[in-house]
């Protein structure tokens, strides 16, 4: 006999336990960036390696919109694509985080190109891609969900970067302040979706184990920057290798 499904409340809590056990706050990486441990190459390493993930959020939501019928989820969800590549009136994400990388002395085109980048942050962020283009809607929202724990780690980023880092200003953690107000209004959208469509035990396993995915590839690109910039410091052929 099958257990019934989850309340939309038991639903919530068992995806927010799954941020407090595997969400990248906790990674190694993170604790030595945010409490001042890294030199400067490895901050440029880390930054334009996210700027990989960073390029590929708008091309995964495109990939969501291109195949969902339900035009309030549309409506919704093209917002996060002008949030990223920016419009008229606001420069996007991305332009933030190129602002960073400008601000740490990386060139810009080659930030863009990618080249630098390593091989394990371009499979993770690809297999992003792939997994909400491929995947029920309801994973593919459910995918986006990190966002409930991203506050906290943006707001950690920001006082560890400009308390621990002379190389680091206010210009320069601009992406991050824009994300306290941004990920929140995305959040509240994307939950509700989840709570109302994973109806079924089987709806609902689907939704948790897209969330513990879209952790993984998280976790993924710090353990790989940790292995190339800290330990072992093995870095493969073709990937930035810092000055300093």
């Amino acid at each position: 006999m099958s257990s019934p499904p989850l309340s939309p409340d038991e639903l919530e809590v068992r995806l927010r336990a799954i941020g407090a056990e595997r969400y990248h706050d906790k990674h190694p990486f993170h604790r030595l960036l945010h409490g001042g441990q890294l030199s400067l190459g490895q901050v440029q390493a880390w930054a334009l390696n996210r700027y990989v993930y960073q390029a590929a959020i708008p091309r995964k939501d495109a990939a969501l919109l291109a195949r969902t019928e339900d035009r309030a989820l549309r409506r919704e969800w093209r917002g996060r694509i002008v949030d990223h590549d920016g419009d008229a009136h606001d420069e996007g994400g991305i332009e933030r985080w190129l602002r960073l990388t400008d601000g740490l002395g990386l060139d810009r085109a080659y930030v863009v190109s990618q080249r630098g980048a390593l091989p394990a942050t371009r499979f993770a962020a690809e297999a992003y891609v792939r997994f909400v283009a491929e995947r029920p809607t309801l994973e593919a929202v459910a995918s986006s969900l990190t966002e409930l724990f991203a506050p906290a780690i943006h707001a950690e980023r920001i006082a560890g970067l400009l308390a621990n880092y002379r190389f680091i200003d206010e210009r320069l953690v601009a992406y991050f302040r824009r994300r306290l107000d941004q990920a929140p209004r995305d959040v509240t959208f994307a939950l509700s979706y989840v709570r109302e469509h994973a109806r079924t035990p089987e709806q609902q396993a689907a939704a948790l184990r897209a969330l513990e995915f879209k952790t993984e590839v998280l976790w993924a690109q710090l353990d790989a920057l940790h292995f190339a910039y800290v330990e072992p410091g093995l870095v493969p052929p073709g990937a930035f290798r810092p000055e300093c």
